[in-house]
């Protein structure tokens, strides 16, 4: 199980949509994985499908924003279910430096 606890004091925000099924996924694979985040709906919040394309380069979800400066994907679509919590930790910690 990976380690989410070096994301504590930091703010990390997922950007998602309910019709994405990536973010269904992972959102699935979080509970419980100890990742704290909130989830930034890019249909319903104003400027955040902007924001993250704007940003990123990219039109793809999940994405998720540390500290309101760092992206880091969600998805892995070069891996088999597009989804790994252990990929993720690994680019998380990657984006922190820690």
């Amino acid at each position: 199980m990976p380690d989410f606890s070096f994301l504590k004091g930091h703010q990390v925000q997922m950007y998602s949509a309910a019709w994405c099924g990536d973010c269904r996924n992972l959102k699935q694979r979080l509970v419980g994985a100890g990742l704290p985040y909130s989830e930034i709906d890019i249909e319903s919040v104003d400027g955040a499908a902007e924001k993250l394309e704007r940003e990123t380069g990219k039109r793809a979800i999940p994405f998720f924003l540390i500290d309101s400066k760092t992206w880091v994907r969600g998805y892995h679509k070069e891996l088999p279910g597009r989804l790994s919590l252990d990929v993720l930790e690994r680019e998380l910690r990657q984006a922190l430096g820690a």
